[in-house]
């Protein structure tokens, strides 16, 4: 009887080995179709943005871009797609949802080709088939299992000699580049990109913490609401992200984001495979093939980004402006508005004036 129990219970341990690897499979293809779907919707809602303000600008409209219904659709889905691109943190390794990015950039290009009538370039559809083919090893050479976060296991973590180490030389290569972006006005393009992308790294650890702790609550497998460490990875996560967008929008401000783009989702990528593999293990006995591969299609996504931000044309309008300059056989010599001292200054003014007190004595 006590052998039969025994073959039995081995029986049953050996059918929960084979079904693990399958249920770990399906998590992990949740997070995948869960992030391709999120940054979709961030690149539907970045172009219904653009038509919004497209629009306004053709209509000669003074009415605020926000009171636009068309703008907060673009913003509700845009908020949709970033609480997918959460989500999916916690069924699927940082390291790969962060490159899946790329998905955002390949259908926002398709999409503003389609209904807002850019041009398609032959960069676009290179760009295109290389960000695809970077994606698809990405899917299939990345790491396929990601640990089950839980507060026991992110405070580990977070007392590891390698987070530590990597936290220590992250604080100071921030204050470096702080001092010279704020003391020494030093305004290029990478040295803000590289703090974004320092922040970046800590909003990766603590939103894949926060996530898969709701995660592993959801499931029932242990509440997570009730360690402190959550709160605490809730709070760091508000606050990286906050300082990564104010970062951000001074980027757009300086810079072009034919330029801003790209290198963001270099940087952003970068850093976020960085802190997947020093603070949760992602990559702990990966083959050397499979890294070699995985590195191959984020370097390939990273070329298709390049090529499909740079320098896009702009949309096509109804209205047709000529510049002074660019009537042929004509040469502006002089200025549009005259010196206010000179005497043909306000001359147009006074004749219109005339010219109406002229058209009241005659009526």
């Amino acid at each position: 009887m006590a052998g039969f129990l025994t073959a039995e219970a081995v029986m049953f341990t050996s059918g929960q080995e084979k079904q693990l690897p399958a249920l770990r499979l399906c998590t992990y293809t949740q997070g995948i179709i869960i992030a391709i779907c999120g940054n979709f919707l961030i690149s539907i809602s970045l172009n219904i943005q653009k038509y919004t303000h497209v629009r306004q600008s053709q209509r000669g409209s003074s009415k605020p871009y926000y009171k636009s219904w068309l703008w907060w659709l673009g913003i509700s889905l845009m908020g949709l797609g970033e609480l997918g691109n959460f989500a999916a943190y916690g069924f699927a390794p940082a390291s790969l949802i962060a490159p899946l990015g790329c998905v955002s950039v390949i259908a926002s290009a398709i999409i503003s080709v389609v209904f807002l009538k850019e041009t398609l370039r032959a960069s676009d559809l290179l760009g295109g088939a290389l960000a695809i083919t970077g994606t698809y090893l990405l899917v299939t050479f990345a790491p396929h299992f990601a640990p089950h976060v839980t507060a026991n296991m992110v405070e580990r973590s977070l007392m590891s000699w390698e987070f530590l180490t990597y936290i220590f030389v992250e604080v100071i290569a921030f204050c470096i580049l702080l001092y010279l972006y704020k003391c020494r006005n030093m305004k290029h393009i990478v040295i803000i990109m590289l703090l974004v992308a320092l922040l970046a790294s800590v909003t990766v650890i603590s939103v894949k913490a926060v996530s898969g702790m709701i995660t592993e609550s959801i499931q029932g497998n242990h509440l997570q609401f009730t360690y402190p460490i959550f709160y605490v990875m809730f709070i760091i996560m508000v606050a990286s992200c906050g300082f990564q967008i104010k970062f951000l929008n001074q980027a757009m401000k300086m810079f072009d984001a034919t330029e801003v783009v790209p290198i963001n989702y270099v940087f952003f990528t970068a850093s976020a495979i960085v802190a997947g593999i020093l603070f949760y293990q992602e990559f702990f006995g990966l083959s050397p093939v499979n890294i070699c591969m995985f590195v191959l299609g984020c370097l390939l996504s990273f070329i298709g980004v390049f090529l499909i931000a740079r320098t896009r044309p702009k949309i096509k309008t109804d209205r047709v402006f000529i510049s002074m300059g660019q009537i042929p056989g004509k040469r502006c010599t002089e200025k549009v508005q005259p010196e206010p001292k000179g005497s043909a200054y306000g001359t147009l003014a006074s004749k219109l004036m005339c010219n109406r007190g002229t058209h009241t004595d005659d009526t």
